[in-house]
């Protein structure tokens, strides 16, 4: 039985589409770069945003910086809020609180970004602890987030005797996790697929909130 749950936040928590898609144009039209089909920005949603830019768009390094910094540019100022809570969220929450679960988020997305958008959305006050990446984004990648949620609100021990379960939408969800040897649940409301899930070996898939309970 679970105990305690790392909820990822984009895709799984928050439909971020809008304001993630529109801040990539920003920054791309910004950089005289060509603008990728919808479907191909949509898939940027989940992964480190400097892994995006280097690794799915081909930027140097410069570039990179460049892309970052245009793209919050956007987003700190109105991305972050052109989004929406999944329907059935507040309900699942509510009731795993209910229940004495342990509630957690573990992001790569900004940590400063995280907590305004919870705060925006009312969802801040069902969470022990909020775990994102630091603007740097020298923590971004998903096991490194799993890991700093767990060392910071004292997990270890519930780790070790399997008491923790991730919830994400996208292979990084799994992988990370697995990295931490946390099982994890995927989502297919959010933006992943159930191949994706399949190939990475999700220990789980729903395909509503309320399955989680």
């Amino acid at each position: 039985m679970f105990s305690h749950i790392l909820f990822d936040l984009d895709g799984t928590l928050t439909a971020p589409a809008l304001g993630i898609t529109n801040s990539f144009i920003h920054a791309l039209k910004s950089m005289g770069k060509k603008i990728p089909p919808y479907s191909a920005l949509c898939s940027f949603i989940g992964p480190p945003l400097k892994d995006t830019f280097k690794y799915t768009l081909g930027f140097t390094d410069a570039e990179v910086e460049e892309g970052v910094l245009h793209y919050r540019e956007d987003f700190s100022v109105k991305g972050l809020f052109e989004n929406s809570v999944y329907e059935g969220i507040r309900e699942t929450l509510t009731l795993l609180k209910s229940q004495g679960k342990h509630l957690f988020v573990a992001t790569s997305k900004p940590e400063i970004y995280t907590n305004r958008i919870l705060e925006k959305f009312d969802l801040a006050h069902f969470f022990e602890f909020v775990g994102g990446a630091d603007v740097e984004e020298t923590r971004s990648e998903k096991a490194k987030i799993i890991r700093y949620v767990v060392d910071e609100a004292c997990l270890e021990e519930e780790r070790q005797n399997g008491l923790i379960l991730m919830i994400g939408d996208r292979k990084h969800d799994i992988i990370g996790a697995h990295k931490n040897e946390i099982p994890c649940c995927a989502c297919l409301w959010g933006y992943g697929s159930r191949e994706e899930f399949e190939q990475n070996g999700a220990d789980f898939v729903i395909s509503a909130p309320q399955e989680l309970l």
